[in-house]
């Protein structure tokens, strides 16, 4: 058991907590409910914290983190990049996902994932995995969250673009990033292509076979010969107008046999697994509602540990304490 001399420490007016005693509760009050987290921490030392406490140094550390970042975009700009780093391939990838607040109800935070081909881990044909990722969240529009990304990507020489059909994403990079190679996620475009066929085809059997063929079609061939069947299609309806219109507007985003050729990935599947294990397995449990600021801030901390800049939290704690 820790002494609680290494968790408190004498002030010549109060009994203050200490540097140390602010990092932990800070690493352990982003894992589980604070309720849980202050059992956990006087379990193994005794120093007889609360919940409202542990509270408190997340919420005020996760601003901190948050200022931090903010100054240096105003100062710097971008963050530095070694020089060996900017050529390797980057993946870049954001979305979005509702959480519940207190004061106006359900809100969205967007979530940045950034990582390289060489952290990808692939234990088997069909098993893959990710070493490590930076990642950047905000509570709020994309015209703050954007700056926050670019803070990180913009020494970046090697980009992929990956994500869903979101009009705000795919405007941001066209405008900042053109020259840069874009993806749209394959099962999302798979999705809307499903969508028309359950609207289009009544016979079940039907339905699954022209399916079929066409997931093989944009998978394989990319995404030109599915707009020509579609138009080939009897009538005329909104539903496929719409399809056809949206698949034009991805046309480059969507030539996944090209993507394949170059071994990139086409899927977007560490974004949803980001939401779930960044984000959702703290901040979207079973009755929970969140104050607009505190949930910035708790998300701003979750991001920090799972980028793996937990040093940022120490000197951050050893400067106030």
């Amino acid at each position: 058991m820790l002494a609680k001399k290494h968790l408190l420490a004498q002030s010549p007016t109060a009994m203050a907590i200490s540097s140390y005693a602010q990092e932990t509760m800070c690493y352990i009050g982003q894992l589980p409910v604070f309720e849980e987290a202050s059992e956990v921490i006087n379990n193994f030392t005794a120093a007889g914290f609360n919940a409202k406490q542990v509270e408190r140094i997340c919420h005020k550390y996760g601003h901190r983190v948050e200022q931090r970042l903010l100054e240096e975009i105003e100062v710097h700009g971008y963050e530095e990049v070694p020089a060996g780093e900017r050529d390797k391939l980057h993946y870049v990838s954001v979305d979005g996902s509702m959480y519940l607040t207190r004061e106006e109800g359900w809100k969205e935070i967007k979530l940045g994932r950034i990582f390289k081909e060489e952290d990808i881990a692939r234990p088997s044909k069909d098993r893959g995995g990710l070493m490590g990722s930076t990642y950047v969240s905000h509570r709020g529009s994309s015209k703050d969250f954007l700056p926050k990304m670019e803070y990180h990507i913009e020494n970046l020489d090697n980009k992929v673009f990956l994500a869903d059909g979101a009009t705000w994403i795919w405007n941001w990079v066209e405008d900042t990033y053109p020259q840069s190679v874009q993806i749209v996620d394959f099962f999302h475009a798979k999705e809307h292509l499903c969508e028309f066929a359950r609207g289009h085809f009544k016979d079940d059997r039907e339905r699954e076979l022209w399916m079929d063929r066409q997931s093989l079609a944009l998978l394989n061939k990319g995404v030109d010969p599915v707009i020509e069947t579609l138009e080939a299609l009897p009538g005329n309806g909104k539903q496929k107008q719409q399809l056809i219109n949206y698949y034009r507007t991805h046309r480059k985003r969507m030539q996944y046999h090209v993507f394949k050729e170059q071994n990139l990935l086409i899927g977007s599947g560490a974004m949803e697994s980001a939401h779930r294990d960044v984000l959702q397995q703290r901040l979207k449990l079973s009755g929970q509602r969140w104050t607009l600021e505190g949930l910035q801030q708790m998300a701003q901390l979750r991001v920090t540990y799972k980028s793996g800049k937990q040093q940022l939290i120490k000197e951050l704690c050893q400067q106030v304490a």
